[in-house]
């Protein structure tokens, strides 16, 4: 029996970060088919198999950075959890804020879980492991196959 790979989402504008959380992936124990964009319109996009991103899959899982151009991160999340289409699909914000107020708006637009980046490299990577950990093997993600529903 084939495995599907789980699809996510990183909507992510640092390269840095990108690179480290794909590095963090690859290297994980869930197969996985990671789809990057860099910006929020980009990830409206995406999810609305727009443009450039018109034979795109439905993501599984959407790893969330605040700190975007052109439409911010909790702009999207918003988009995201007003959608009956899309709001089943687990968002997890990474992002560099801690600050308090990024964190209620987050949870109260809907974020499911939210998480501030280390800036130390091994925790950074630990952090994404627990990502893999959590979305990927504990919980059951509610995974939509050739389907929007």
């Amino acid at each position: 029996m084939k495995v599907e790979p789980i699809r996510i989402l990183l909507v992510e504008d640092s390269a840095a970060d990108i690179r480290l959380i794909q590095e963090a992936l690859r290297e994980g124990k869930i197969v996985n088919e990671l789809h990057i964009v860099r910006d929020g319109e980009a990830a409206l996009d995406f999810l609305y198999q727009r443009h450039n991103y018109s034979m795109t899959s439905r993501p599984d899982l959407v790893i969330l950075d605040l700190n975007l151009p052109r439409k911010n991160g909790k702009e999207v999340l918003e988009v995201i959890k007003a959608d009956e289409s899309l709001r089943t699909i687990p968002v997890t914000v990474l992002t560099t804020s801690s600050a308090e107020r990024d964190v209620i708006d987050s949870y109260k637009l809907g974020a499911n879980c939210y998480m501030t980046k280390p800036v130390n490299f091994e925790r950074f990577i630990d952090v994404v492991n627990q990502i893999e950990d959590f979305w990927l093997g504990v919980v059951r993600l509610p995974i939509v196959r050739n389907s929007w529903a």
